[in-house]
């Protein structure tokens, strides 16, 4: 791979990083049925939606069309893990995809479940809807850690810094 190539798109990363914010913001530091916790959580859901549809337009890493985890992409990709060969792709790897798009739709549901819960009156008070609520966010939380450690050990594997890729936008070899 080339010293240091473009990847990442100011949108994505964008993305990123307000994911981040509000997931962690409300995880952590808000409690349920805070305004704050609230805002946090649409605005969250509707970034997501914003990504939705950036991948059908965007070009490159960011587009659907190149990241999508298909079968054959998934069995290649984890054919190399088990052989314990890098897999160099220019964007998200065929299971960091799957991972990605699975942690996009915990937060999408996670703000249409704090979204019935507030504002719609047939299901205040539910608590079977609250414990899933919860569930989804401890459920986004295991997704999260898992993804920080696929990361730093893909990066180890393929000597490239890929957190550092997320802010920057490039994608460097590791020093």
């Amino acid at each position: 791979m080339p010293a240091d190539v473009k990847l990442w798109d100011p949108l994505v990363r964008i993305f990123h990083a307000s994911l981040i914010v509000a997931f962690f913001g409300n995880y952590f530091f808000t409690e349920e049925g805070e305004a704050v916790h609230e805002w946090l959580g649409y605005y969250a859901g509707a970034f997501v939606l914003v990504r939705l549809f950036w991948g059908l337009r965007a070009d490159g890493a960011a587009a659907w069309r190149d990241c999508w985890p298909t079968r054959a992409r998934l069995a290649a990709h984890a054919g190399a893990l088990l052989r314990g060969r890098p897999f160099h792709r220019l964007g998200h790897s065929p299971i960091g995809a799957l991972v990605m798009l699975t942690m996009m739709a915990l937060m999408a549901t996670l703000a249409i479940t704090g979204f019935m819960m507030e504002e719609i009156d047939y299901f205040w008070g539910e608590e079977w809807l609250e414990d899933l609520h919860e569930l989804l966010a401890n459920g986004l939380f295991g997704l999260v850690c898992l993804h920080v450690a696929a990361a730093i050990f893909e990066s180890v594997q393929l000597r490239e810094n890929l957190p550092l890729s997320m802010i920057t936008g490039r994608r460097r070899p590791l020093p």
